[in-house]
Order: C-alpha cells, then sequence, then structure tokens
C-alpha cells in the first residue's frame, strides 16, 4: 500500500528507528548549530580528486533545519472528501475541521508535509521522527517499534489524523474512528517522486489544492537542482562512483540490518551518484546484515544514521563488533557517513537540502 510495506514494515524488529538522542552539538532536527551559517553552495565546492582515496568518517549537517511554508495563510475548501488508502481497501473520508491535526509515520514526512503546506499550526502531536524547528514541544505520541499510544492521541482531541500505515498497530490507528476522528491514510513511497506526489496528497486533505501544487512544485524545482549539481560533484566514470550500503544500527539491540530496493536507500544513493551495490546484488527491503553479505559486497563507502552509528561506539566500535565491515573498503578506510535519524531517509520538503548535505560530507568533506 505505501512504501514501508517492504523495508520499514519490519520496523517494529527494530524497537525504534529515531527512539534516540540527537548527536552531540546538534539541536532536535539533527542539525550541527555551530555549522548552521552560511555555506559555499553545493555548485562551487571543490570535490576530492579521488572519492575512492579518501580516509575517514564524515558527519551530513542541514544548513539549518528549519522547513519554510510555501504559504502563510494556505486557501482552505472544506468540507473536503477525500480516498483513504486503507490496508482493508479504500475508503472515502470527509474532513470538516482542520484545526487540531495529528500527521504521523514512521519518517517524520507527513508532518513536515504539514509544515511546508502552511499548515504548522494546526499540528497538535508528534511522531518520534518528526524533530524540526516549531515541533520540538509537542507531546510525542508514539512509542518504541513506533507503536501509537492511543490514549495519548484521544487525549490531545485530534480533529483529523493523517498517516500512512507506517505507524500502528493498524487495526488500533483505525479504531481512532469509532471514537468520531477522521483517520486519512495516504499513499506514500520512499521515492523523491513520493515526496513530490505527497505534497499535493497532504494539501487535499486539508482541501488546499492550491498550496498543494506549490508544495509539489518548489520541491520538484529543488530536487532538480540538487540533482544537477551533485551529478557534476560526482565522478563520471562508472569504475570511479563510489559503491554504497546504507546500514541501520542499533548496537545497544544487537541489530544490524541491510536496506535494499524500496527502502528508499535506493532512492537516496542513486541520487548522490553513488551505485547501490544491495541493488546490484537484487536485495530486496530490510535484511539482517551477515558477515558473508558485507564481504559480498564490499562497498566503499557506508551509511548510516548518527544514532545508530553512536550506539556501536562509533566507527571504531563498529568495526570492533562487526569485523567483516572491517574487512570491506569501505571499513579499511573508515568511510562511514553518517547524518540524523529523522533526516537521512526522510522524503518531504527538505530533500534536496539532505541530498545537498550528504553530498558535500561524501564529494567534499570540507565544506559539510
Amino acid at each position: 500500500m505505501r512504501r514501508l510495506a517492504t523495508a520499514f514494515a519490519a520496523a517494529a524488529l527494530l524497537l525504534s528507528l529515531a527512539a534516540c538522542t540527537p548527536a552531540a552539538g546538534a539541536d532536535a532536527g539533527g542539525t550541527d548549530t555551530a555549522s548552521a551559517t552560511q555555506r559555499v553552495p553545493l555548485a562551487e565546492v571543490t570535490p576530492l580528486a579521488d572519492p575512492k582515496a579518501f580516509e575517514g568518517p564524515s558527519t551530513a549537517h542541514l544548513l539549518g533545519s528549519a522547513i519554510e511554508p510555501v504559504t502563510n495563510d494556505p486557501a482552505q475548501s472544506l468540507p473536503a472528501t477525500v480516498v483513504s488508502h486503507d490496508r482493508s481497501g479504500d475508503v472515502g473520508v470527509t474532513v470538516t475541521d482542520t484545526s487540531r491535526v495529528i500527521a504521523m509515520d514512521i519518517a517524520g514526512s507527513i508532518a513536515a508535509t504539514v509544515w511546508g503546506l502552511g499548515f504548522g499550526d494546526t499540528l497538535v502531536g508528534r511522531d518520534i521522527s518528526s524533530t524540526f524547528p516549531g515541533v520540538e514541544e509537542l507531546p510525542v505520541i508514539t512509542g518504541s517499534g513506533h507503536t501509537i499510544n492511543t490514549e495519548a492521541v484521544i487525549a490531545l482531541r485530534p480533529t483529523l489524523v493523517i498517516t500512512d500505515g507506517s505507524i500502528g498497530p493498524n487495526d488500533v490507528v483505525t479504531q481512532l474512528r469509532d471514537v468520531g476522528i477522521p483517520v486519512v491514510f495516504i499513499e506514500d513511497t520512499a521515492s523523491y517522486d513520493g515526496a513530490i506526489d505527497m505534497a499535493r496528497a497532504v494539501a487535499a486533505v486539508f482541501g488546499a489544492t492550491e498550496a498543494g501544487d506549490a508544495l509539489a512544485q518548489r520541491t520538484a524545482d529543488a530536487l532538480a537542482v540538487a540533482r544537477a549539481e551533485i551529478a557534476a560533484l560526482a565522478p563520471q566514470a562508472e569504475s570511479d562512483r563510489l559503491r554504497m550500503v546504507f546500514l541501520y544500527l542499533r548496537g545497544s539491540s544487537g541489530v544490524y540490518y541491510l536496506f535494499g530496493s524500496e527502502s528508499g536507500a535506493d532512492q537516496l544513493i542513486e541520487a548522490l551518484g553513488g551505485i547501490d551495490v544491495a541493488g546490484e546484488l537484487g536485495w530486496g527491503g530490510m535484511r539482517p546484515l551477515t558477515d558473508e553479505a558485507m564481504v559480498s559486497a564490499d562497498p566503499d563507502l557506508i551509511l548510516v544514521m548518527t544514532s545508530g552509528l553512536d550506539s556501536v561506539g562509533g566507527v571504531d566500535g563498529l568495526l570492533q563488533a562487526k569485523p567483516a565491515i572491517a574487512l570491506t573498503t569501505a571499513g579499511q578506510h573508515k568511510r562511514i557517513v553518517d547524518m540524523a535519524d529523522g533526516e537521512i531517509l526522510s522524503f518531504g520538503p527538505r530533500s534536496a537540502e539532505v541530498l545537498d548535505a550528504l553530498a558535500r560530507a561524501i564529494y567534499a568533506p570540507d565544506a559539510s
């Protein structure tokens, strides 16, 4: 039904995608507050002469993590009747009141989209992955494993709940309708096209198609620029491109997963000008990391979430815990690139900024 049906549907096995503290020196959105100043445009940075030869880890930072609304006064036409893509089948839902909204998904992308549309002041609660400026003080309504706290939701008296089914249990979410709360499930794919589609889908729920079109266009334009700049920055020859994998780490729970196709990691790596090793080897969704898989992949660079890397004791701790990673080219060069949990795999209004930050950390670490 939606993006997480393959990869993140297993998230309940992983405890929590973002139930962790931001890295030291970072704000709630994962941005290094010390570096949140003007920096050289990506098109003007000097790339590494040979990205494969670079040694050492790097961290990607957003240049400020605030989401700028496309308008501060979006026009609405309510009531709005939309199709809710429930797991059991599509149903029609009529939305009459958007004054108190809970927008939730495993990556925090729906709440970010609500904010980008100009409806941030309607949010009354947040999922644990929504960490951008403006929502820090909102009550968190999800717990470990991204399960919904029904009592916490009802206590906030929402007039609307928007989700994609990645937070559950699903039947508990749909039961919110039994107490009179309209619930709309939107379709969501872990892709940059999906981020554009989400802008229009969420806007339709608010009866604000004009704002949806504006946010979709702004997101598409920004992504086109970021992709073009990265294409110019990354090695042109196929043999020189970095072979990349995305690992999900939770050392305290002994959780080590490799993300494959349809997880969003494939989209991220492709947009960064890398070679998606998991896709090359035919690995789909999310699979437990094995020594054989890691050695077979032999990536040049490994992408991880910041708090996941912290949970295994940093780069040295990861290489000690997983000697097979130390045998890879990435391990030998300690070429690990991390980014805040609520940012690196979020597909929404900040997609272009995320790509910009990661491209710097990969191809021009001194400019990151």
